[in-house]
């Protein structure tokens, strides 16, 4: 059907028109063409693998407070130099250090078998006797709460709910919250440990630790993951109408604290050096692979995105800051310190890695609304690169939601997760799992924003501030 334009609207139109093409563009032509061109060359003269290959073969895992960790402080200071960056230094950071011991979880009746499993981080252990308790199978946290504590005191707390894959990622925030703190609501309840289904969409008998978080009002108790195939296995076992007894033995335990550091190197700006654009990823890694997806991937990224635009020759407007941080598997030391120290005002905007090396398919964004234009036109350079528009609701990275939540725009080049969850904190997250042509695009996308941002004319706003207690954020491609 033909619409008929009522006359007024007819002959508003081309004043309109007019005024819409006498509008500045969001980019600068220059900038646009500098920008493409740094694009085009991050997709085919990169060493981002190479970096990647140095980092996990050489330091391999990386806990928050190990040797491991240590070494990788040394490692990155010597890398941001060989790279060119320039004011390279290190912040310190006070972390924990915990130590994942030897751990044992049988079946003892009435079907005995061994099941393979892992230490949530932080767990402590059972004692040199371990525990010896029936399993309480529970299928959702609100189902354990509601629970009497008649019920519960003296299991062994089962939690068997899978997560679900998507390329978003979406299915982890649901799942990880039996990590985190399904050991205390079952501990406050009277049980004597937890076991949970691996927060992962892999079928591999291997478990996937990370962090859990200990209610101080409540005991503390043992807490493991199982791989996949063994939670099948309790689960079958539980179904069949006998009781299900497991043992488990753990030497988990906690050191002193130790003292490591956040990463710090830079390309000075011009006209604008007092300004900031920061991208960075986190240092640290959990100890069972060698951290290349978690996080070694975002490491890769974030230096090699520096030294694209350092082998330009192109001087930014803006500092360019690459911040590699100190533990964030355990609770964000690096990412706090470095806000409770920053000069947050001076910081423009954020970018981070942290969610492997997948490509990047969408460009989310968290900026002041005025500042959406400018968005939309940096994703209009990334559309040959495959990536879709976003929306601007993205909490960013988790290192540097300190400082989003402190006023800070983000933006967030969200990569693909769909089998991301496959291998994220288990002994599987090596380097042959990161596939060097989606790691290349990502590092042009970061490249392409990177240097956009540290150019454009004006900023993107700011954000209210959020004086809550800043957290890691719930997938929003995160961990």
């Amino acid at each position: 059907m033909r619409l008929l334009l009522p006359v007024a609207l007819l002959i508003c139109t081309p004043i309109l028109a007019i005024a819409a093409e006498a509008e500045a563009p969001a980019l600068d032509s220059a900038l646009v063409a500098q920008a493409l061109e740094l694009r085009d060359k991050a997709m085919t003269q990169v060493q981002a693998y190479e970096i990647l290959q140095s980092l996990t073969q050489e330091i391999g895992p990386r806990l928050a407070g190990s040797p491991g960790d240590q070494a990788a402080v040394a490692w990155a200071l010597v890398k941001m130099n060989e790279l060119g960056l320039q004011n390279v230094r290190t912040q310190d950071v006070m972390v924990p250090h915990w130590d994942r011991g030897h751990l044992s979880v049988k079946i003892n009746a009435p079907n005995p078998q061994n099941l393979s499993a892992v230490a949530l981080g932080g767990s402590v252990g059972t004692g040199e006797e371990g525990i010896e308790a029936p399993v309480l199978m529970v299928q959702s946290l609100d189902e354990l709460a509601a629970l009497a504590p008649a019920q519960v005191e003296g299991t062994i707390v089962f939690l068997p709910g899978r997560m679900q894959r998507a390329k978003d990622g979406s299915g982890y925030g649901p799942a990880v919250k039996k990590r985190g703190s399904g050991a205390s609501i079952a501990a406050g309840l009277g049980a004597r440990a937890l076991i949970i289904r691996s927060v992962g969409t892999d079928n591999n008998r291997l478990g996937h630790t990370g962090a859990l978080r200990y209610d101080p009002a409540q005991p503390r108790i043992p807490a493991v993951a199982l791989s996949n195939p063994d939670a099948d296995i309790l689960e079958y076992q539980l179904s069949q109408g006998q009781p299900v007894t497991v043992h488990i033995t753990l030497s988990a335990r906690y050191l002193d604290q130790a003292r490591s550091a956040n990463v710090i190197g830079e390309i000075p700006g011009s006209d604008r050096a007092e300004e900031i654009v920061i991208i960075g990823g986190h240092l640290d890694s959990w100890d069972l692979g060698t951290g290349a997806i978690d996080d070694g991937a975002g490491v890769a990224i974030s230096l090699e995105t520096a030294h694209q635009i350092l082998a330009s020759g192109l001087r930014p407007s803006r500092t360019i800051r690459v911040v590699l941080f100190a533990n964030e598997e355990f609770g964000l030391s690096g990412g706090k310190e470095y806000a409770r120290l920053a000069d947050i005002e001076k910081h423009v905007i954020g970018l981070e890695a942290d969610f492997g090396p997948g490509r990047v398919w969408k460009l989310d964004s968290r900026v002041a609304p005025e500042a959406l234009g400018k968005v939309q036109a940096m994703q209009a350079l990334l559309t040959d690169l495959g990536v879709e528009p976003g929306n601007n609701e993205s909490g960013g990275g988790a290192d540097i939601s300190p400082l989003r939540k402190a006023g800070m725009p983000v933006l967030a080049p969200s990569q693909d997760g769909t089998y991301y969850f496959d291998i994220h904190h288990t002994a599987n997250d090596t380097l042959d799992k990161v596939n060097k042509e989606d790691l290349d695009q990502n590092v042009a996308v970061y490249t392409t924003l990177t240097w956009i941002a540290a150019n454009v004319d004006g900023d993107f706003g700011r954000l209210p501030v959020e004086t809550d207690e800043p957290t890691i954020p719930v997938s929003d491609q995160q961990k």
